[in-house]
């Protein structure tokens, strides 16, 4: 007589308990074909006016005056103005005084070394140089990007601006 070891004991699932799982490709719904079907005559729009006769365009709130028109227009920024919707830029900033604080007399400065610094999060589009505070060392950045200030700033200590 063989003897058998007992399995260890694991949480019993019952088939009962399994839920069910949804269908990957559900069927479309094809309407009138007949009363057998479910979805015969009207198709489930019910009884003659707009929305039994074919769909309502987009925007559209039965009569209301509709959100598009009811918000105001934009006024005095062209609409491939480089501050709007998709055209919008994102430059990670940056002070000269930071620069002053974090960077190696004679480094050049990167969007790459300043994210490895941790002075900055991301890159976004690039780097921006901004003229707040003091710079007394020498550095050579290269950005997307100079304020006036940032570059004369920059240049009076000894370094250059290099534009990418």
């Amino acid at each position: 007589m063989k003897t058998t070891e007992a399995a260890p004991k694991q949480s019993a699932v019952k088939v009962g308990q399994i839920p069910a799982s949804q269908p990957k490709n559900r069927k479309r719904n094809r309407v009138g074909r007949g009363h057998a079907a479910g979805q015969g005559k009207t198709c489930g729009r019910g009884i003659k006016g707009q929305r039994a006769r074919t769909s309502v365009r987009r925007g559209f709130e039965g009569g209301q005056n509709p959100l598009q028109r009811r918000l105001p227009q934009r006024r005095g920024v062209s609409q491939r103005a480089l501050n709007i919707g998709v055209f919008r830029k994102s430059y990670a900033e940056v002070n000269v005084g930071r620069l002053e604080a974090t960077c190696e007399t004679g480094a050049v400065v990167t969007i790459e070394s300043l994210i490895d610094a941790g002075v900055v999060k991301s890159a976004g589009d690039g780097l921006r140089v901004l003229g707040v505070g003091e710079l007394t060392k020498p550095l050579t950045v290269r950005a997307r990007h100079f304020t006036k200030s940032a570059k004369a700033k920059i240049e009076a200590a000894g370094g250059s601006a290099e534009l990418i």
